[in-house]
């Protein structure tokens, strides 16, 4: 589980595929605490929980499967590409942002900037199915970025970005057209999977009994 509080931005050290198998490289050493990283940790990268498969000093290794690249922006990140990064939370921590699990549940694009000065509104076209996850200062992570729904469209989403945030985050190097990991509030999903279940119920069962298809 994770928070969407972003550690670091770091640069990709390295990618390589082999039997469908995406290899990045990380050099984590600018991170608090980092000596306590160990093999098997659980981190997210870009939002996506990837597991610390190899370990050379404070250089860690993870890899992606098919899976994860197809529902992830990580296939096409390429060597010097900043990428985000958030350790697993800690039992007992102070608990900021929201609940992130590190399952992204797509790609969507940047469909537009508007610097106001003292933020950045970013509108992400992320489409009717994922749109119908949200709600007006609702909760949201891109690329791993725990983020508050300024406007609520149909099919797309605005929030609205601080200079801190800019700064620590991967986001500074957005513009339109980049693709960034998406993964809808968790809670949110709960109570939409709990509501399609009573109303399948309502149909299959009690409608279905009223006008007589079953008894």
């Amino acid at each position: 589980m994770f928070t969407g509080i972003i550690e670091a931005a770091l640069p990709l050290k390295a990618a390589a595929e082999a039997g469908g198998v995406r290899r990045l490289s990380l050099d984590l050493s600018s991170l608090r605490d980092h000596a306590s990283i160990r093999l098997g940790d659980s981190v997210a990268l870009n939002g996506c929980c990837l597991t610390v498969a190899k370990l050379e000093g404070a250089v860690a290794t993870f890899e992606a499967i098919p899976e994860t690249l197809r529902l992830t922006n990580l296939g096409g990140l390429q060597p010097g590409a900043l990428v985000n990064v958030e350790r697993a939370m800690q039992a007992g921590a102070r608990f900021d942002g929201h609940f992130v699990q590190g399952h992204v549940d797509g790609v969507a694009e940047v469909a537009g900037i508007e610097d106001r000065g003292g933020e950045w509104r970013v509108r992400i076209a992320c489409g009717r199915e994922f749109a119908d996850q949200c709600i007006p200062k609702g909760s949201v992570c891109l690329d791993g970025i725990s983020l508050t729904i300024a406007e609520l469209h149909d099919d797309s989403f605005v929030v609205a970005i601080i200079p801190h945030t800019r700064q620590i985050t991967n986001i500074s190097a957005w513009s339109k057209g980049t693709r960034v990991n998406l993964e809808a509030d968790m809670l949110g999903k709960y109570v939409r999977r709990q509501l399609q279940q009573q109303t399948r119920s309502s149909v299959d069962d009690d409608l279905l009994r009223r006008a007589g298809f079953i008894s």
